[in-house]
């Protein structure tokens, strides 16, 4: 197959098949006489493999790693391999799920600031994105809504 008609099977743009290539994650297909590229059946279903992990969030450096391991592991090796990359992953999208539900918190305090007068300090200036401890009252406040 040429590089347009696995993209087009695959729905990946050339331009990003060519990019997995110089990137080291694809590797490079035979090429005819001519210079076109030549995908196998194999190619096709690694390029679905790699959409699919980015899909998921997968990072270049892992899917080199993941497909290092099914060039040329057993099937045990490729397991252990995918079971470390994604554990790895797991944990990354874990911790950014936290830091995303503090952030959540705080933009909620910040708009119930927001809706309240007394989120206004000396001179009538709003006060809304000042941390909650730097008044008392209005803290508690803006926290149990």
């Amino acid at each position: 197959m040429t590089i347009g008609q696995v993209a087009k099977s695959t729905g990946i743009a050339a331009k990003t098949v060519r990019f997995y290539e110089a990137a080291g994650v694809l590797p490079a297909p035979t090429r005819t006489a001519s210079g076109y590229r030549q995908y196998t059946a194999e190619g096709v279903q690694q390029l679905i493999f790699i959409r699919r992990a980015r899909m998921l969030g997968l990072s270049l450096r892992h899917l080199k790693r993941l497909m290092v391991a099914l060039d040329g592991g057993g099937r045990h090796a490729v397991r252990q391999r995918m079971r470390e990359v994604i554990h790895a992953h797991l944990s990354t999208v874990q911790a950014q799920m936290r830091e995303l539900r503090l952030l959540e918190r705080e933009l909620e305090q910040v708009l119930g600031r927001i809706e309240t007068s007394s989120a206004k300090g000396p001179g009538g200036r709003c006060r809304c994105l000042e941390p909650p401890d730097t008044s008392a009252g209005r803290g508690r406040r803006a926290r149990s809504r």
